[in-house]
């Protein structure tokens, strides 16, 4: 079972009106599967949602809680994907190792967060710039096609397209959306994501990257 997550919600993107009356949401306990939580909050109108603490995507927690520690940070990464998208404006925080180029690319597709946390706290700075500078909707993105899936990843400055008709992708895509353990999809397919960047290993989670965008930004064919 999840760890329950509790954000805070408003029904804008700007500042100043989520500061009038009726426009705060309040704190939301999310209880249930993400994206049906993240369908609720985006039925409640928010707009703007506040993810509490910090992503910890670092190896220094304790073995001991390991376990938990990784089940959160992959249920905060899924909430932050999912709301980005639905263009949702999410503030959130994220703690590395280290901070460089790479880290801004991997999850550069996310709604930046207000602040990255490291060893190197210029590096960190500048990582966030990056990452801010690059960021739009439909960056790494995948959809189900007639038989197939396909994943178009910018990320890396050009297009970049995955496509696959076996069905044990398309399996091991639902299996890895929301955090799964390696040995519940076939290694060729995890090999196949890890080698074109699409999971990302949390702990003892792997966790899927792209997201099903919800609203586009411009004609689907420019995507």
């Amino acid at each position: 079972m999840s760890p329950t997550l509790t954000v805070t919600a408003w029904r804008d993107y700007d500042l100043d009106a989520c500061a009038l009356p009726g426009m705060f949401l309040g704190d939301i306990a999310l209880t249930g599967p993400v994206d049906q939580e993240c369908d609720r909050l985006w039925d409640m109108g928010a707009r703007r949602v506040r993810v509490p603490g910090v992503v910890d995507l670092t190896a220094t927690a304790a073995i001991a809680s390991a376990t938990t520690n990784s089940a959160r940070a992959v249920q905060a990464l899924s909430v932050i994907r999912d709301l980005t998208a639905r263009a949702v404006l999410v503030e959130w925080s994220l703690r590395v190792d280290r901070e460089d180029e790479e880290t801004s690319r991997i999850l550069g597709h996310l709604q930046p967060p207000q602040r990255i946390e490291g060893p190197d706290e210029a590096a960190a700075d500048e990582a966030l710039r990056v990452w801010r500078g690059a960021h739009y909707l439909g960056k790494c993105l995948w959809r189900q096609g007639p038989g197939f899936v396909q994943i178009r990843d910018r990320r890396w400055g050009d297009l970049r397209r995955f496509t696959a008709d076996e069905p044990h992708y398309r399996e091991a895509i639902t299996r890895l959306a929301y955090g799964g353990v390696a040995a519940s999809v076939a290694p060729d397919a995890l090999a196949d994501f890890h080698q074109e960047r699409l999971v990302l290993q949390v702990g003892e989670l792997e966790w899927w990257l792209p997201y099903r965008v919800n609203r586009w930004v411009q004609e689907a064919m420019a995507i």
